[in-house]
């Protein structure tokens, strides 16, 4: 290797490690911990379920650190390994159009990542999720999805860069501004099909059936402004026993999705609180927010792309033998994601206040902190939730606070 790829590899193999290091930290620091009741859980959890929790965060870790070490490795192999120049080279030899090219360039790769990870997300469906009672799913519910998701894939993946590849084509000077701005229109019109088109090929969504609930839930967005005419029950429980609700959509296509196994298991007061801290979300006009910083960060990415695309740095570096702008773009993403990792708390932290103000917000909403904080407990419970994760391990993966901090900053709000 020349002395430019060993810099990029070691920042690799650098980052990788110490994200298996926070993962080492964080299972340390469970089985240490993983036996004491923490005080907003007293009352709530055994030593039995704290068993359970701790062995079900422990084989699920362990056995993403065994997936994530095999990507990792075919990746490695694969970019530093010389494959990628063969892979770029074999592509070329078709001798087909710059669109056409990059569509069968990036899409195959893409298949290929699909195919190779399917034996682990079979492991982690059918072994680990149904060994702890969560797993509901068929094997042929797994391949149907599994189906549904590559064709989906194809054709919005392909939609996607086909048109970015033509404006690339036609404007190379000014392509980074065209094609951010189709991403952008891109994003902002997935929302709104969404939930009409793309989320029904997965999931059955039906109106709840208790209509008193539908009332007191758009009685309660209507006192802070929000008009939501469609409150749905999706049919969670046919794939997995895990509990979750959101806001789907945009606009006046947005409506609330509830999995019936969160029907199950809360009562109506803990659904409100759920519902008022997604209503916070949109108050609080997060998601706008989020959008805004995602388009203004893709943007200055697209620009530096543009500035780096235009030499042959990245190919000198990693040894590419023939010109191709593809490979070039996949290996700036390659070294992206690099150096983005270090990114990871900053992004985190915004989620989490993010996440605080809604839990606030709720409380002034519904003038009831027990609420959602029995909706938290009741939560964690019944899906394992690690209650004593590191606080590295926070600060690097944790988009939401963890438990026991959202109910103290429940209380604490309360009392304000």
């Amino acid at each position: 290797m020349t002395t430019p790829l060993l810099i990029v590899f070691a920042a690799y193999v650098v980052t990788e490690g110490f994200g298996y290091y926070l993962e080492y930290l964080n299972i340390r620091h469970l089985m240490a911990n993983g036996t004491l009741v923490p005080e907003e859980f007293k009352g709530s959890v055994d030593g039995e379920l704290l068993k359970k929790t701790s062995e079900y965060q422990i084989d699920n870790t362990r056995f993403g650190v065994v997936a994530s070490i095999f990507d990792n490795v075919v990746a490695a192999v694969f970019i530093f390994g010389g494959f990628l120049s063969l892979y770029n080279s074999w592509i070329l030899s078709f001798k087909i159009s710059f669109v056409y090219t990059g569509l069968v360039f990036f899409l195959l790769l893409n298949y290929g990542q699909t195919i190779l990870s399917m034996p682990f997300s079979l492991y982690r469906t059918f072994k680990i999720e149904k060994k702890y009672g969560f797993n509901t799913t068929t094997l042929r519910v797994w391949i149907t999805d599994t189906v549904k998701s590559m064709a989906l894939s194809t054709i919005l993946m392909g939609a996607l860069f086909a048109a970015g590849l033509y404006l690339i084509e036609r404007s190379p000077d000014f392509w980074w501004l065209w094609v951010w701005g189709v991403f952008f229109a891109f994003t902002i019109i997935l929302m709104y099909v969404s939930p009409y088109i793309i989320e029904p090929l997965f999931n059955k969504f039906t109106p709840i059936d208790d209509e008193a609930i539908v009332l007191q839930m758009q009685e309660m967005m209507g006192r802070v402004g929000i008009t939501v005419k469609s409150i749905f029950k999706m049919d969670a429980s046919r794939r997995s026993t895990h509990t979750n609700a959101y806001f789907t959509g945009i606009g006046r296509v947005k409506r609330i999705i509830l999995y019936d196994t969160l029907l199950e298991k809360l009562d109506t007061d803990e659904l409100l609180g759920i519902v008022a801290h997604e209503a916070g979300h949109w108050r609080k006009r997060h998601l706008l927010k989020l959008i805004a910083a995602y388009e203004i960060v893709t943007l200055i990415v697209l620009y530096v792309f543009f500035i780096v695309l235009k030499t042959d740095i990245v190919l000198r570096v990693f040894n590419i033998g023939e010109d191709s702008f593809f490979v070039k773009v996949l290996l700036l993403s390659f070294i992206a994601g690099i150096v983005a990792f270090p990114l990871r708390p900053l992004s985190n932290a915004i989620s989490r206040r993010h996440e605080r103000e809604a839990d606030r917000f709720a409380v002034e909403l519904t003038g009831r902190p027990d609420n959602m904080i029995t909706a938290l407990v009741k939560l964690s419970k019944d899906n394992l939730s690690n209650l004593h994760p590191h606080p590295l391990y926070v600060l690097f993966h944790y988009s939401h606070p963890p438990a026991v901090e959202r109910i103290k900053y429940l209380k604490e709000s309360a009392t304000l």
